[in-house]
């Protein structure tokens, strides 16, 4: 019965759903967060870049003059430049979808090969972003970057639900 009431009282099993805070949960949480802050210091990150002048003029050049000439106003919603949309939201699209790639490689060939390839997937996405000449560069960067956090969100996962973090 929905709401977990009969006759108007309380059900005989709702002292099985008490609220207690235990280490269990606690470090659920914990693990949440470290998951959650894999994409957050990420888009603190580019958020800051992508409004540098430097970045800009390098890879952005119509973004930085459209911002030179509004200078007097609010930055708020003008970066309405889609191959800079594109820099930015990649990661976030890739690492969604490698997560479930990741889940299919950690079944398959164990998670050994799993966080190998997670962390071939950073460095290859470091260097070619620390290397970029080019936008491609950039954004083909960000793709790795994704697939190595996709794959590090779901070996993080999978190591608390295996009990083995830590």
């Amino acid at each position: 019965m929905a709401g977990g009431f009969v006759g108007g009282g309380v059900s005989e099993r709702a002292h099985l759903y008490e609220y207690r805070i235990t280490g269990y949960f606690i470090f659920a949480c914990i693990v949440a967060a470290l998951g959650g802050s894999l994409f957050g210091y990420d888009l603190g990150v580019s958020g800051g870049v992508t409004s540098m002048d430097d970045f800009l003029k390098e890879f952005f050049p119509k973004v930085y003059r459209r911002k030179q000439m509004h200078l007097k106003e609010t930055d708020y919603c003008k970066y309405d430049n889609q191959i800079l949309t594109l820099f930015t939201s990649s990661l976030y699209f890739v690492g969604l979808v490698s997560t479930f790639a990741a889940s299919h490689v950690t079944r398959n060939k164990g998670r050994r090969a799993s966080i190998i390839v997670g962390s071939i997937s950073f460095f290859l996405g470091a260097v070619l972003n620390a290397a970029a000449i080019n936008i491609a560069m950039l954004i083909i960067g960000r793709i790795f970057l994704g697939i190595g956090i996709g794959f590090g969100n779901q070996e993080e996962g999978k190591d608390f639900y295996l009990g083995t973090a830590g």
